[in-house]
């Protein structure tokens, strides 16, 4: 067996990895889009400039657009396999590559249509903790069969982004069997709605993901607490809050921890009369209509979320669907907000997309808003190297300047990042996911992480395990 990376290998978007299982057969493990400084350092990145007659299905991890954005382009340019993922997955890929079309190709609907189309007959969504057999090519499987080898998959809980998954892949060669397991994006622990992702039993070789694999996340009770302190002062001065989320499992999260804010602001009887009013009165504004789509899905698959999202719907709260909550949906209706909102003093909080600021309705946002002392910008999430987000994170907190659309934008506003919030296992629990297998791996690659984070986890990693580590 053979791994080839042909994205997210030594950055952390456009994740791609080929898992060569033979000679004339090898699996697809996500194709996802490049984006900030790696978009740069490609000639197109809608070209597939692999290989793609040997690949005999393709396994997604989740459908955030770095692990998902190329799928178009590897349909295009003639892979008709079948696409594997969890059935959440299934259900919400459709909207994301749509959207990706738009951004990133045309807006012509008859050709979006088609896509679509031909990514359904393709995509086979499969429940969590279900083995399924990968049948590959006639004279592959033929000779597969009469060596009695095997392959199959099956995708667990990664606790990312509703539908995510690691994926486990058995390989049996003449009764020895192979596991190897991708992570794809792991979550932390205690992330609101989802279950936390538990380790497999064993592996002999596992290709981690590395992102926060240098840093160690605010706690959850810490991030809420600062989430509070930063919206009240905000609202002592009536400035407005800007969130840059992505639309699907951040914006999710939020209106959660929101919702349990205004929940308990409410409970507490001790709590000063006006500070209620402020925040039962406290506009929170989604203004992405696909992350209004997402959360609209999100509603749907609440036989997924965890168990303390289930007991508030049991006692009759709506953590995604509370009297606050807001959804801009026609572009007029948007721009009409961005001026109001840059020439008064109304409070309010603002979800919109991009999560770093690279497109999107957030730049508009930002355009008008980034100059005002009064305005709070709260990063909630990763901010890649060369987007807008990274640069305002950067400069913001010294007065500096960061170009939207060619144009240049003083920074006044108070600027915050909240890391609790990443979607992503910090270095402890990347650490926890190997320390707590039965059986360890005896190869481990690192990938999706800058040099630095690698290098930081590989050093703990050691410590834990004799697994032989690499990375690019």
């Amino acid at each position: 067996m053979n791994l080839f990376s042909h994205g997210g290998a030594k950055g952390v978007t456009g994740s791609c990895h080929e898992l060569q299982i033979s000679p004339d057969s090898s699996l697809l493990i996500d194709c996802g889009m490049f984006q900030g400084n790696e978009s740069k350092q490609i000639k197109n990145q809608w070209d597939i400039e692999f290989a793609i007659d040997k690949i005999q299905a393709v396994l997604i991890t989740h459908c955030h657009i770095d692990h998902v954005g190329r799928i178009p382009a590897l349909l295009a340019a003639g892979f008709t396999g079948p696409i594997y993922c969890t059935r959440a997955t299934a259900l919400l890929l459709p909207l994301v590559i749509e959207d990706a079309i738009k951004v990133g190709v045309t807006r012509n609907p008859s050709l979006i249509k088609a896509v679509i189309n031909r990514l359904d007959k393709q995509l086979i969504g499969i429940d969590y903790g279900k083995w399924q057999n990968i049948t590959l090519s006639k004279a592959e499987n033929s000779l597969l069969v009469a060596k009695k080898h095997s392959l199959k998959v099956k995708f667990k809980q990664a606790g990312h982004i509703i539908g995510s998954a690691y994926i486990e892949i058995v390989w049996s060669e003449k009764g020895k069997k192979t596991r190897i397991v991708f992570s794809g994006d792991l979550g932390a622990p205690y992330t609101p709605l989802l279950p936390a992702p538990k380790s497999p039993y064993q592996c002999d070789w596992l290709i981690l993901e590395s992102t926060y694999g240098d840093r160690q996340h605010q706690g959850r009770a810490v991030r809420c607490q600062a989430l509070k302190n930063i919206v009240e002062r905000s609202l002592q001065d009536g400035g407005v809050i800007l969130i840059p989320a992505f639309s699907i499992g951040r914006t999710q999260e939020l209106l959660y921890e929101l919702e349990e804010i205004i929940y308990q602001v409410g409970q507490n009887k001790s709590a000063a009369k006006n500070k209620q009013k402020c925040w039962q009165d406290l506009p929170i504004i989604i203004d992405s209509p696909l992350a209004a789509h997402f959360t609209a899905f999100y509603r749907q698959l609440k036989p997924l979320w965890d168990k303390e999202a289930q007991q508030k719907l049991k006692a009759g709260r709506h953590p995604l669907n509370f009297d606050n909550l807001i959804t801009i949906d026609e572009h007029r209706e948007h721009l009409a907000l961005v001026a109001r909102l840059q020439n008064s003093n109304e409070p309010a909080i603002i979800i919109a997309a991009s999560g770093m600021c690279s497109g999107g309705r957030i730049v508009n946002y930002l355009q008008a808003l980034l100059s005002h002392p009064q305005t709070d910008v709260l990063f909630v999430g990763y901010q890649a190297q060369g987007t807008p987000g990274r640069e305002i994170q950067t400069y913001g907190p010294t007065g500096g300047y960061v170009l939207l659309d060619g144009k240049r934008i003083d920074i006044n506003a108070q600027i915050h990042t909240l890391s609790g919030y990443s979607a992503h296992a910090d270095q402890s629990d990347l650490v926890n996911f190997v320390k707590r297998m039965r059986i360890k791996p005896s190869k481990i690659n690192l990938v999706h992480g800058e040099l630095s984070a690698k290098a930081s986890l590989a050093k703990v990693l050691n410590k834990i395990t004799k697994a032989k580590i690499e990375w690019q």
